[in-house]
């Protein structure tokens, strides 16, 4: 059960530590530990299946879905450099390009890429658990238990992620607005010396490329965040396989 409640350590996560210094928030640990904190989310429906689980009842069949075979290290590697890599080529977070006049085009990529980052990590969570469940009893249990946690803690992921694509538009702001007062000494100074010739008041590029790196790095960070319950089925799957070997 140690490697589901991985997916509890929000605060000591890289995706918090890198929005907070985004948002200018401290990032600190909280007062309570992780475990008392993670019992506050649990509704009495919740306590009673996870006691269940923990207990060893028999957890619904997912219809239609087979285990894999003994590759799903390989495919969640390959699932996870996919994503990453598609976030890296992606050309709206590249450097160099024109600046867009607001935020809207960098939400809706994001979004998209958020997207495509749940439908992936989802699929492989569904794979290892069949996986486990075709294992051993005690697997079938964990694969039980994580099944809980992720009904869980969804709402609190969900509302955690929603809440980027904001965090990173302020940020776009900021960035915007620096720029634009940075450049308007200048550009006053400019103007007075050469009356005649045309100016414009349109700030540099070069906030944008940081804004785009930033907004990848978040991305990057996110996706790790997403697939640190896959990685802790995968180490459940290498300690089961160490024990029979």
């Amino acid at each position: 059960m140690e490697q589901v409640s991985r997916r509890t350590g929000f605060n000591g996560s890289a995706l918090i530590r890198l929005l907070s210094r985004l948002s200018n928030v401290d990032a600190r640990e909280p007062a309570q530990p992780t475990a008392d904190r993670l019992s506050q989310w649990f509704g009495w429906t919740d306590a009673i299946s996870l006691s269940a689980a923990l207990d060893g009842a028999p957890a619904t069949p997912q219809t239609g879905l087979r285990a894999p075979r003994n590759n799903e290290e390989s495919e969640c590697q390959r699932v996870k450099a996919a994503l990453a890599n598609a976030i890296v080529e992606d050309d709206t977070f590249g450097a160099g390009k024109e600046a867009a006049s607001d935020f809207t085009p960098y939400k809706r990529r994001y979004l998209a890429r958020q997207q495509t980052m749940e439908a992936g990590a989802s699929s492989l969570r569904g794979k290892l658990r069949a996986a486990m469940a075709a294992k051993s009893a005690a697997m079938a249990r964990l694969a039980s238990v994580d099944v809980v946690m992720a009904q869980v803690l969804e709402a609190r992921e969900y509302s955690l992620l929603s809440a980027v694509p904001g965090i990173l538009e302020r940020h776009f702001e900021r960035l915007r607005k620096a720029a634009e007062a940075q450049q308007a000494p200048d550009a006053e100074a400019e103007a007075s010396e050469t009356d005649d010739k045309p100016h414009s008041a349109r700030p540099t590029d070069e906030w944008l490329d940081v804004f785009r790196k930033d907004a990848q790095d978040v991305l990057l960070a996110e996706l790790d965040f997403r697939f640190q319950p896959v990685e802790g089925l995968l180490d459940a799957l290498r300690t089961q396989a160490t024990r029979t070997s």
